[in-house]
């Protein structure tokens, strides 16, 4: 019932590892199973995580983090300088829906970018002007993701990507326009 750690899981955890510091305040969003943040905790000054799903909200408290269950950003009151989002970015077929907790972590909607949408147009009310968030994305969510980004007046740069079977996966950071 939840997230497991996978390919994207781990593009998000090398981008983050270069880009956090040690001043840092942390928000991982969808933590899933906790790998990303229980990795990073200890390089910056404070982390977060949240999550839609009870399961990944109850692993990551068994793993010691600081957890808040909450659908994305909008619950956040305090504005962090890194955020980290590993969204669902897939478009689910009709036949490929369970309804169940898995699917919230895979299922992104029409393109796979309506979570994203949702995330970035949510982002300058958690980001600090001077902050940065890291977000996965998947060659399938093309053009959509960058347009989507752009038109809310954001600027991004790619940190990593990854070449898997049938897509290629990318880590944007996304920062606020000067």
């Amino acid at each position: 019932m939840i997230y497991p750690v996978s390919d994207d899981t781990e593009l998000l955890l090398q981008a983050a590892i270069e880009e956090i510091r040690e001043e840092d305040i942390v928000l991982e969003v969808g933590t899933g199973s906790g790998y990303v943040a229980d990795k990073l905790r200890d390089k910056c000054r404070f982390m977060v995580v949240s999550d839609i799903s009870p399961y990944a909200v109850a692993r990551a408290k068994e793993l010691g983090l600081n957890t808040v269950r909450a659908d994305l950003l909008a619950c956040f009151k305090k504005k962090f300088t890194l955020i980290l989002f590993n969204p669902p970015y897939l478009e689910l077929e009709e036949f490929e829906r369970r309804g169940d907790w898995i699917e919230k972590a895979l299922d992104g909607g029409k393109k796979g970018v309506e979570v994203m949408k949702k995330f970035i147009d949510q982002l300058d009310t958690a980001l600090k002007e001077d902050g940065r968030a890291i977000l996965i994305h998947s060659s399938i969510n093309l053009p959509e993701i960058h347009m989507i980004i752009e038109k809310k007046g954001f600027v991004f740069e790619e940190l990593k990507s990854k070449k898997l079977f049938f897509e290629r996966l990318y880590a944007l950071k996304i920062t606020k326009r000067d």
